[in-house]
């Protein structure tokens, strides 16, 4: 099975009116499980390199982010629960099929070494809103200025949503954050 095709696995349950939570979780455990702890590590790598360009001072927490929330979302999605119940918004949904395809083919291109980094990308992107339904950055992940991503109310804010909005290659544009009102 090639990593591409889950996208192909996320259009015929796009083409549904209605996409359970229970149909997603098993096309995101179909691809997680070809997911290797040498994969896991290889992304590690990828993201302390990514990591390198990033302010001195916020260098360890965005590490300490990624790699808890992002890398570590596939041991989360592979210990979900079969029988969740509930439904994902079709409409976000939707939109985040071609942002994510796209990221995908971008991050492959860009990688050297053909790891599983593009997929397990849109696992954790895919797990954290849809799933969960939590912001991709979760809740207090940093960004410089000592801004975080906060809950209140029930809503989930990121003082960088707006910035990121004409970023074609931001996952931004379908999180489920909201901007931070003043930021």
């Amino acid at each position: 099975m090639k990593d591409e095709s889950i996208f192909k696995d996320l259009d015929i349950i796009n083409e549904k009116p209605e996409i359970s939570k229970k149909e997603l979780l098993h096309i995101l455990k179909k691809y997680g499980r070809t997911i290797t702890p040498h994969d896991l590590m290889i992304a590690t790598n990828i993201l302390r390199e990514d990591g390198k360009y990033v302010q001195k001072s916020y260098r360890e927490k965005f590490l300490e982010t990624y790699v808890k929330y992002f890398i570590l979302r596939i041991k989360e999605i592979l210990d979900t629960d079969d029988n969740i119940g509930g439904l994902i918004n079709k409409e976000r949904f939707d939109d985040s099929l071609e942002n994510l395809e796209h990221q995908f083919y971008k991050e492959r291109e860009d990688d050297k070494r053909d790891s599983k980094f593009p997929l397990i990308y849109t696992l954790a992107s895919l797990y954290s809103t849809f799933i969960n339904e939590e912001p991709i950055h979760p809740e207090g992940s940093e960004f410089p200025g000592k801004l975080k991503v906060y809950k209140e109310n029930g809503t989930f804010y990121c003082p960088v949503k707006d910035a990121q909005s004409e970023n074609p290659n931001a996952v931004c544009n379908f999180c489920l954050a909201e901007q931070t009102p003043g930021v």
